[in-house]
């Protein structure tokens, strides 16, 4: 068992935005190697913040996000989101991720931060391949590896980006389908999870989940 575990402290979607996520995932064209398909090991997502947690005190951490959630009241968690955009900084020259632009309000922006605060005693740093979970000869970009431990600061509080990733595109596609009309919709977070993470900050593994009631 590695010393680390690298984690996605992560919001799941209600279950209709899961499917309008997929359902992007599905025009994202099968040709890119790298590409990424939404199934039961690759979860529609929205990170709330990524950790290298030190893995003797998984559940000591775990007890911490429990007490942080129970000063929340999640019904007045939510995002909006209104269209697709993607990002080049992960793909190769002409391909990128392609995501659904969220915008967190000011509670899920103050819950980041007591999130950050409540793992900050757990945390490591210098995450190893056996850090996250792999695939059969798979190898973990160094681009993965710096993302999570550097999230905080430079992904959080003003910095941070909220976003639904839905798969890997060329960018030629994506301006296409940025092109067409959108219906705007609100997310409304399901569950607050612990996920181990996999290359390109996937969601792999489920660790812990606390339902949220909304």
């Amino acid at each position: 068992m590695s010393d680390l575990t690298a984690v996605d402290i992560l919001i799941e979607p209600d279950t209709d935005s899961i499917e309008r996520a997929r359902a992007v995932n599905r025009r994202m064209p099968l040709s890119i190697p790298a590409g990424i398909t939404l199934d039961d090991t690759h979860l529609p997502h929205i990170t709330m913040l990524q950790r290298y947690l030190v893995t003797a005190d998984l559940d000591a951490a775990y007890a911490a996000i429990e007490r942080t959630l129970a000063a929340t009241d999640p019904a007045l968690l939510s995002y909006h989101v209104p269209g697709i955009t993607y990002s080049e900084h992960w793909g190769p020259p002409g391909q990128a991720a392609a995501v659904l632009g969220v915008r967190p309000n000011q509670l899920l922006l103050d819950l980041q931060a007591a999130l950050v605060a409540a793992v900050a005693p757990f945390t490591g740093s210098g995450g190893t391949d056996a850090a996250f979970v792999t695939d059969p000869g798979q190898h973990i970009s160094q681009t993965t590896k710096d993302w999570v431990g550097t999230y905080v600061p430079d992904q959080t509080g003003a910095n941070y980006t909220a976003h639904l990733t839905v798969g890997l595109d060329t960018v030629e596609h994506l301006k296409v389908l940025q092109a067409e009309p959108f219906d705007a919709f609100d997310i409304r977070p399901a569950a607050l999870a612990v996920h181990q993470l996999g290359n390109n900050g996937t969601a792999r593994k489920l660790l812990k989940s606390w339902p949220l009631g909304t």
